[in-house]
């Protein structure tokens, strides 16, 4: 070997000896290894795509999806989507990034972004893991004779930057009709590598520039950096000097594209495609013509693109923002109208209304206004629709009566379909016949990408506008998002403030929500008259408890509770359901509320709110940094899964909704002057902060649903203090002759106990020689006050104030029972009635044996049940304080209530002057 490349070097210095570069590779490779195995074959993309559908279909309820369907549109959850990724893994041998499924959920799109790393590893597979590959000359250059190099230009091969996926959805397409074009498809591609030539796609500029021309052959664009562009023949491909941008516009696949030569379509019909551009790689020379029907396969996109912060979740995909773009120019072809008649609606169209918000909305319209309401439900058809609005209704605690279903109706359509899905006899009474159209619908998925969700939060959104904008003029309330402002970094949220930049929005709902109000807004310029709601965090009932499971604001609250920590975090904007729908809906109905823009996210909740509610409520928590609070959920929901926080879960372990949440604790508090403004001025109730209290309903149906956790009497005592009694008790029907003590230790875990149960947990020992020569311990102990309001057992003048009802354990493992109780009467003995207590006392399972009384000395009642009060040691000095003192005010006005029963009924019988005697009073 030594000699052979000692001629080979001699060769060269003489001139070359007539051997090239790719002579010279193949004498090394011939002189150190012996003949190359068999090449592995190419994996096909048709057959791949047909092992990615089938592995989806088995996941969705239909059994099957088209390789160019979303996998979400056709009915797949974040779980299905984890367990499909586990799969394919298994049956590819590839390891896949689950924000890569997210992002675009297609067959055919997959399937271009995993072939080269199938093909990678099955070349591996087939050469053996020892053999290097050969390096290129480029390689050779950087690293002669290095293995590492030819490593490097193999991994550079199969990272190069390439489109994104050719075909959308049919859910998801655009049907904004440009008059006269030729091409339907619109983007902007990205530079291919330098050396390399790109079929040109079309970019946005390039839709526009199509647009203002009707007529336009179908032609290539090529942008020089200058920003200047010059057409080329249709269907060639040039190479660019490194760094240049191309662009052409690229004929639609499917019938939704217009002929050349055409006629131009009615303004405001919506019936072409905005997709997201395609580019692919030729070898040396020009591309040969291609058409619709027969496009090159384009190499994947990088599965890690460079960013210049070096982190590739710190901004938006280069491919969302092309299809973004495209997206916003769908909003110029909207129809011009008329300002609508500034009245109240009578006949509204609603959608979303089987959503949490949507449902509550719909039933605010009914209640606030006489408006018809025309519900826009999911469905085949109208049967199937109304029972799932009626299922949905229910299931958030709302009324189905005869009275709801009289003055709505149900349409059974699809937000993502053209015209709703609604035939064009319906579409057309109901835009001649409309006063209103309400866009609640929305896919809420802080897991998925922009092109999984364009078709229903941003084409849906621009279908309502041509319907308001289409026949009788009508206004558009839309129901926008705070997550337009989810920048990491973003300085102030008010109603009027610039919006986040869209190429620093990562989540793929957050980047929906964007373009959707961005779209709205520029139909604005067109006289629709758009309203902009924009709720934060949305909370559950306050009244009904009703939430949304999958709102991430309830997610991380059942989080805070049940793990008792919570990350570092500056404000959370987030207002009760009933009072976002309830202003919505004022909004709605008072047209000169019409055309703002609202920010709906009531008084925001600060970390020292949230903690000390907390607090309050018997939940002490740990304040965490947010990555560390993240490691120890996950590791909790790992050791103990919680299926009804799966979703919270997934959302922690993606990379992308991760900057969403850190953009959601570390932005400032929202502004909402004009909201506030105009809830003062239609007499509503203010905004509120969601505080425990509020909260109080929501958190015990998230404990029932296994979502939280309520404070227990096992968990340690928010507040304690002790109480100390002595008496004598004897048997029933004879003299208490033997002497009784209590040593009693009476805590809380919670103020929400008390506030909800007005109880109060019992500890210690009970010294009664009666029972057991040593004293028994108190196993489970109860104290209520104030038990059923104070009113008496039998009739008569006695009031109970405390009652007591202690499970006591003896030395000798024999159980016995104490039941007593406190009473008021109408005497001036006030102060010994409130530390008097009867007692009764037997073994389990038997009557009383025992009766007696027992009393707290007066010298140490103040010293022991106020003085020596003691809380938990976690809380802050001035927490302590508000914990003593809320306390004894609940506590004082508890019992100054119970004192004050007996005497304002003997006041009453005082003044009682019917002459007739009734049977009770002849009986006192």
């Amino acid at each position: 070997m030594r000699d052979v490349n000692e001629a080979i070097a001699e060769s060269i210095e003489r001139g070359g000896g007539g051997l090239g570069v790719s002579d010279l590779l193949a004498k090394v490779r011939a002189a150190g290894a012996g003949p190359e195995p068999a090449p592995a074959p190419a994996p096909d993309l048709d057959g791949l795509t047909a092992t990615v559908a089938a592995a989806a279909g088995r996941h969705l309820p239909a059994g099957r999806l088209d390789p160019d369907a979303d996998f979400f549109d056709a009915g797949g959850t974040s779980v299905d989507a984890v367990e499909l990724i586990a799969e394919l893994e298994g049956e590819l041998g590839i390891e896949v990034d689950l924000d890569e499924v997210f992002a675009d959920a297609r067959p055919s799109s997959l399937a271009r972004r995993w072939l080269p790393l199938l093909s990678t590893t099955l070349a591996g597979t087939s050469t053996g893991s020892a053999t290097a590959p050969a390096p290129g000359p480029d390689a050779l250059a950087d690293a002669p004779g290095s293995a590492s190099g030819a490593a490097e230009a193999s991994r550079a091969a199969v990272t190069r930057p390439a489109a994104a996926p050719v075909a959308e959805s049919d859910a998801a397409t655009a049907h904004l009709a440009a008059p006269s074009s030729g091409t339907g498809a619109a983007g902007a591609s990205r530079p291919p590598a330098a050396g390399s030539a790109a079929v040109p796609v079309a970019g946005p500029d390039a839709l526009v520039a199509g647009l203002a021309t009707p007529g336009t052959p179908s032609g290539a664009v090529q942008a020089s950096p200058s920003g200047t562009a010059s057409a080329s023949s249709p269907g060639t491909a040039s190479a660019p000097p490194s760094g240049a941008v191309q662009a052409s516009r690229a004929p639609a696949a499917g019938p939704a594209a217009a002929a050349p030569g055409a006629a131009p379509a009615r303004a405001g019909a919506l019936h072409a495609t905005a997709q997201a551009p395609h580019t692919a790689r030729s070898l040396d020379g020009p591309a040969p013509a291609r058409t619709a029907t027969h496009l090159p396969v384009p190499l994947p996109a990088a599965r890690t693109p460079h960013r210049a912060d070096g982190d590739r979740h710190s901004r938006a995909r280069p491919e969302d923002l092309e299809q973004i773009l495209a997206d916003l120019a769908l909003a110029d072809r909207l129809p011009f109208t008329d300002v609508p008649e500034p009245v109240p609606p009578r006949r509204v169209l609603l959608t979303g209304a089987t959503g949490f918000l949507g449902s509550h909305m719909l039933l605010d319209l009914l209640r606030h206004s006489d408006a018809h309401v025309y519900c826009l439900v999911r469905a085949d058809d109208e049967a199937a629709a109304t029972e799932r609005l009626g299922e949905q209704l229910r299931g958030y605690r709302l009324p189905w009566s005869s009275e709801v279903r009289r003055r709505i109706t149900v349409l059974p359509g699809d937000i993502r379909r053209p015209r709703l899905g609604l035939t064009d006899e319906l579409w057309h009474t109901l835009a001649h016949e409309l006063d209103s159209v309400v866009g609640v619908a929305a896919a809420v998925d802080f897991l998925r990408g922009y092109q999984s969700l364009r078709g229903s939060n941003v084409l849906g959104a621009l279908t309502l506008a041509e319907l308001a904008a289409t026949g009788r003029p009508k206004p558009l309330h839309h129901i926008s998002s705070i997550a337009v402002f989810n920048e990491v970094g973003i300085t102030s949220m008010g109603e009027d403030d610039p919006l986040a930049h869209v190429d620093r929005l990562v989540s793929g709902y957050d980047q929906s929500k964007w373009a959707a109000e961005v779209a709205l807004r520029r139909a604005r310029d067109h006289g629709l008259v758009v309203t902009a709601l924009r709720p934060g965090g949305i909370g559950g009932h306050t009244k009904t408890g009703a939430y949304n499971p999958q709102d991430l604001s309830s997610g991380l609250i059942s989080a805070f509770g049940r793990y008792r920590t919570v990350p570092a975090f500056r404000h959370l904007n987030a207002a009760p359901v009933d009072w976002v729908s309830r202003v919505a809906v004022a909004a709605v109905c008072e047209p000169d509320a019409w055309g703002f823009d609202y920010n709906l996210t009531g008084v925001p909740n600060s970390l020292d709110d949230v903690v000390r509610d907390m607090a309050l409520g018997g939940m002490h928590v740990r304040v965490q940094d947010w990555d560390e609070w993240r490691t120890l959920t996950l590791a909790r929901l790992e050791a103990e899964p919680v299926p009804e926080l799966g979703f919270l879960s997934r959302v922690l372990r993606s990379p992308t909704a991760l900057k969403l949440c850190e953009a959601t604790l570390k932005g400032p508090a929202a502004e909402a002057e004009r909201t506030d403004a105009l809830v003062a001025a239609l007499g509503l109730a203010p905004a509120a902060r969601y505080d425990a209290q509020a909260q109080l309903k929501t958190f015990e149906k998230l404990a029932g649903d296994g979502l939280a956790r309520l404070p227990h009497k096992d968990d340690q005592p928010y507040l304690w203090f002790s109480e100390t009694t002595e008496g004598t008790v004897g048997p029933v029907g004879a003299a208490a002759s033997s002497p009784c003590s209590m040593a009693l230790t009476l805590s809380i875990a919670s103020m929400y106990q008390l506030v909800k149960e007005r109880r109060v947990d019992v500890t210690g020992q009970v010294a009664c020689p009666a029972l057991h020569p040593e004293p028994l311990t108190v196993e489970r102990g109860d104290l209520w006050v104030r038990p059923e309001e104070g009113i008496p057992q039998q009739h008569g003048m006695r009031h109970q104030l405390l009652r007591y009802r202690l499970r006591l354990l003896d030395a000798d493992g024999g159980r016995w029972w104490l039941e007593g109780r406190k009473y008021a009467r109408a005497r001036r003995d006030l102060w010994r009635q409130t530390r008097a207590l009867t007692v009764e006392i037997g073994r389990e399972g038997e009557a009383a044996s025992l009766l007696g009384e027992v009393v707290v000395p007066a010298d140490s009642y103040v010293r022991d049940q106020i003085d020596g009060i003691r809380v938990d040691p976690r809380l802050t000095g001035q927490e302590k304080r508000a914990a003593k003192l809320t306390w004894l005010a609940w506590f004082g006005m508890e019992m100054g209530r119970g004192l004050v029963a007996p005497f304002a009924r003997a006041a009453a019988d005082l003044l009682d002057l019917r002459r007739t005697p009734t049977h009770t009073e002849h009986n006192r």
